[in-house]
């Protein structure tokens, strides 16, 4: 039985997990560089991928039922690596779902595959390309998931297919030429006490100077790749109410059913015929 997901794909028990073939595409949908491949890498692509073609790679079998999510994604970065990368921005994000139809052959050397677009990074960023539909932009909600951050061993996304790292510059929030902000003439002053000696605003004696923190050095974990992409899941399905066991808890037993309650009255009935012999007795001796 199908059951729908949150993203209106469905699924069956008995999917497995599919192998993703990938290449990089112009806007005309010409190749750029190598073939279909299978192989990841981190910093596989030389060149930032505004488009990628995906397919399942030949001589798989795929039920009819089965649907793979292949994401590609652009973040901002503060540096042109990955162990440069800093913090980290979404930016742009394109989904696509494989299925059975999507399974290469021999013959299809001239087919129209599905692609991924996403945005042309102009300073330093991160694209890439994996094996579900999450939103890794730190949000806390359903389907979203934490930014990738490599100080902290944060590899985000999972199901990593391949990625790119690069740029030339870095990248900057506010647009060129707003002029930053100055006080106001209405903005009120503090008038000064007499005898104080007035000064420029920036007058402030510095800070006690103290010694700069450490830079950490960059942490050796490389978010790791693979082509193998799990099949969409669905979605499980509500907490069934707990159905009454055949056995009862011994605690149960104390009901007006239950054994005790026998063996209550067998010895009422044992007092009451013991009461009665001990009466018949008494009146048989006073005659």
């Amino acid at each position: 039985m199908l059951t729908a997901t949150a993203a209106g794909a469905t699924t069956t028990t008995g999917c497995q997990s599919a192998t993703v073939q990938y290449r990089i595409v112009d806007g005309d949908g010409n190749r750029v560089g190598a073939d279909w491949t299978s192989q990841g890498g981190f910093h596989l692509w030389d060149t930032a991928p505004g488009a990628v073609e995906v397919r399942l790679a030949p001589g798989q079998t795929v039920g009819d039922g089965c649907r793979y999510p292949v994401s590609l994604a652009e973040y901002t970065t503060e540096g042109s690596s990955w162990y440069t990368s800093g913090h980290q921005t979404l930016v742009d994000k394109a989904t696509v779902y494989l299925a059975a139809a999507d399974v290469a052959d021999s013959k299809d050397a001239k087919r129209t595959w599905q692609k991924l677009s996403v945005k042309t990074p102009d300073c330093y960023g991160q694209i890439d390309l994996y094996g579900d539909d999450v939103i890794y932009d730190g949000k806390s909600e359903e389907g979203h998931g934490p930014v990738p951050y490599e100080p902290d061993g944060v590899v985000t996304p999972y199901h990593l297919i391949a990625a790119w790292n690069g740029g030339d510059k870095p990248c900057t929030p506010d647009e060129p030429g707003t002029p930053s902000p100055t006080p106001s003439e209405n903005t009120p002053t503090t008038p000064t006490t007499p005898g104080t000696p007035t000064g420029p605003a920036d007058s402030t004696p510095p800070a006690e100077e103290t010694t700069p923190p450490t830079t950490p050095e960059p942490s050796a974990t490389t978010p790791t790749t693979t082509s193998d992409v799990p099949p969409l899941e669905s979605t499980p399905p509500a907490t069934p109410e707990p159905s009454p066991s055949g056995s009862t808890p011994p605690l149960a037993e104390t009901g007006s059913s239950a054994p005790v309650g026998l063996i209550a009255g067998g010895a009422a009935l044992a007092v009451a015929i013991g009461a009665g012999a001990v009466y018949t007795t008494t009146r048989t001796r006073r005659t």
